[in-house]
C-alpha cells in the first residue's frame, strides 16, 4: 500500500467526504462511523490513492486499515473473519456470469487474479479466477460444452439397450448397456447419439467374420492380400511373410495355408528367405486358381 503526503489539505479534523462525477456527495466518514462490522476509530494520517487511511475496528477485535473511498463504498465491511475477499478486491459475492454464480472468495490468487468459488447451475461447484469470470472466459463449469445429460433408460441403440446411467467420464455422460448377444458395456452418449456405437464390439466382429471368406479352412482374403503385397504395418522386411528374428539374427520365412503355419525356414539373407516366401505361394496360386474356377463354374449354373 503506497501512501502520499500525510500533511495534503484534504484531510479534515475527523471528517471526510467525496463528491462523485454526477455532483452527488457520497456518505461521511470519521471517527465513529459504522461500516458493516467495523468501527471508524482514528485517522492514521497517511494517505492512498489521495484518500485518507483510517484505522478501523472489527466486531470481533481486529483492525484494519482502510481508505476514505473503500469506506464509502463499502466494498470492505469486515476485517476479513468473515469475508474473504482482501482490501482493494472486488466483491462479487452473488453475481452470475453465464451459468455460474459467485458464492465466496476463496482467499487465493491465480494468474494474478482472486479466485472465486462459484455455484453453476447443473450443481457442481468450482473456483475461478476472477479475470475468467469478468472477461467472460468462463461461463460453466464445463457442463455447457456437452451435451446435457438425457434420459435414455429403455432406449435402443442397434443391439444396445440402455438400461441405467453410469455417471460422468471425461465431461461425458456414460451409459450402462446390455447388448443382443447379453454382454453389458458403457458407452458414452455422445457415441449413442451419433450411431458410432451399436454394439459391444460383437457386431463389428460379426461384419469382419462374414468378410473374411473361408474355403477348406483358408482366408481367401488374406491370400489375396498377400498377393496384393498388402503390409501390415509393423512389418520390417518388405515383404509378406517374411520377419527378422532378433535372437537368432536370421530372416525368417513362413507362411499360413488351410488353418496352419508352415515354417520356410531362417535365413542369414532376407533375399533368400524372401525366395523361400515366394516358393510357398505357388500353393496359394493353385488354391485361388481353384477358387475362381468354382465361382465361374457357379455363377454359369446359376
Amino acid at each position: 500500500m503506497e501512501f502520499g503526503d500525510p500533511d495534503d489539505n484534504r484531510t479534515g479534523d475527523a471528517m471526510e467526504s467525496e463528491e462523485t462525477k454526477a455532483g452527488q456527495v457520497r456518505r461521511k466518514i470519521g471517527i465513529g462511523c459504522r461500516v458493516g462490522r467495523l468501527q471508524v476509530e482514528e485517522a492514521t494520517g497517511l494517505r492512498k490513492n489521495g484518500y485518507t487511511v483510517w484505522r478501523c475496528r472489527c466486531s470481533c477485535g481486529g483492525e484494519i486499515l482502510l481508505d476514505t473511498r473503500c469506506l464509502q463504498r463499502g466494498t470492505v465491511t469486515d476485517c476479513g473473519c468473515i469475508s474473504k475477499v482482501k482490501p482493494g478486491q472486488r466483491d462479487i459475492t452473488g453475481m452470475r456470469f453465464g451459468r455460474l454464480t459467485a458464492l465466496e472468495s476463496t482467499g487465493e490468487m491465480m494468474y494474478e487474479s482472486a479466485v472465486w468459488k462459484c455455484m453453476c447451475e447443473c450443481g457442481n461447484v468450482i473456483n475461478v479466477p476472477l479475470r475468467q469470470l469478468t472477461l467472460g472466459y468462463r461461463k460453466s463449469c464445463g457442463c455447457l460444452g456437452h451435451p446435457a445429460r438425457k434420459d435414455y433408460i429403455g432406449r435402443r441403440f442397434g443391439r444396445l439397450t440402455v438400461t441405467e446411467y453410469a455417471g460422468k467420464c471425461g465431461g461425458m455422460h456414460q451409459w450402462k448397456c446390455v447388448c443382443d448377444c447379453g454382454r453389458e458395456t458403457i458407452v458414452g452418449q455422445t457415441r449413442l447419439q451419433t450411431g458410432k456405437t451399436k454394439s459391444c464390439g460383437c457386431l463389428q466382429s460379426e461384419i469382419y467374420r462374414k468378410n473374411l471368406k473361408l474355403i477348406d479352412g483358408t482366408s481367401v482374403t488374406i491370400l489375396e492380400a498377400g498377393k496384393n503385397h498388402g503390409l501390415i504395418s509393423s512389418n520390417t522386411s518388405g515383404h509378406t511373410g517374411v520377419y527378422r528374428d532378433k535372437k537368432r539374427s536370421k530372416w525368417v520365412a513362413q507362411i499360413t495355408f488351410k488353418g496352419k503355419t508352415y515354417y520356410l525356414g531362417a535365413y542369414d539373407d532376407k533375399t533368400e528367405a524372401v525366395r523361400a516366401r515366394e516358393r510357398g505361394e505357388e500353393m496359394h496360386e493353385d488354391f485361388l486358381e481353384r477358387y475362381y474356377a468354382d465361382i465361374t463354374k457357379s455363377n454359369k449354373e446359376v
